[in-house]
């Protein structure tokens, strides 16, 4: 069952009016459909709070607007980059019985079988872009590392059909991979010792001679 969030709309559109209601713990929003005319609205910031930890990113929300109920996701937000308060919000109403595209994050589970030799995980990967139906869209897709060795890579085509959700990057991508220690050795000696500086025997530099 969606989780209902309250939202009234909005009339008064200046700058003093969204001030306002943030003030008085509101978050102007706007929501929207390819079968709903866009309504500007406003929203409990509490209520909003709430609602997203217990539907996550990707998750249905049951909007009442004055009464009307429409099923929406968040599709986007901004945030106040230095109070990190939410400033706005947009939230798209969505047909149940049809796939949308979402970005879903990817959480590695497990430690590697590789990392405990000496081996470091690398993730390019850290979002999935995915297609599917509002209700089946994952909080995250989880990938198990637990058995990965040192040099091995698991890549879309080795995580695709296990999900139940169309997967939308092409399956040589690498979600993640265990380079070698041995990598990051010559990584590291590489930055202490500066280029073209030869070493001799001794381990000192050279005194040039007189005349």
């Amino acid at each position: 069952m969606s989780t209902v969030l309250q939202a009234k709309q909005r009339t008064e559109f200046k700058n003093s009016n969204l001030t306002s209601l943030r003030r008085q713990g509101n978050i102007p929003a706007v929501v929207y459909g390819t079968k709903l005319e866009s309504k500007s609205v406003y929203i409990s910031n509490a209520d909003f709070t709430k609602t997203m930890r217990e539907v996550g990113r990707n998750g249905v929300i049951s909007l009442d607007l004055d009464g009307q109920k429409h099923n929406v996701i968040l599709s986007d937000f901004q945030v106040d980059p230095i109070k990190h308060e939410v400033l706005h919000v947009d939230l798209l109403a969505v047909d149940m019985s049809q796939e949308i595209n979402a970005n879903v994050r990817v959480v590695l589970v497990g430690e590697s079988a590789g990392v405990k030799d000496g081996g470091v995980a690398q993730q390019p990967l850290h979002e999935l872009s995915i297609t599917a139906k509002p209700g089946d869209i994952p909080p995250a897709i989880e990938v198990d590392i637990t058995n990965l060795q040192v040099g091995e890579t698991i890549s879309i085509g080795d995580i695709k059909g296990q999900y139940g959700v169309h997967i939308n990057h092409d399956e040589e991508e690498t979600i993640v991979s265990i380079l070698p220690p041995k990598q990051e050795e010559e990584i590291n000696s590489g930055e202490e010792q500066e280029p073209g500086t030869p070493d001799n025997e001794e381990g000192r530099e050279t005194e040039p001679s007189e005349g």
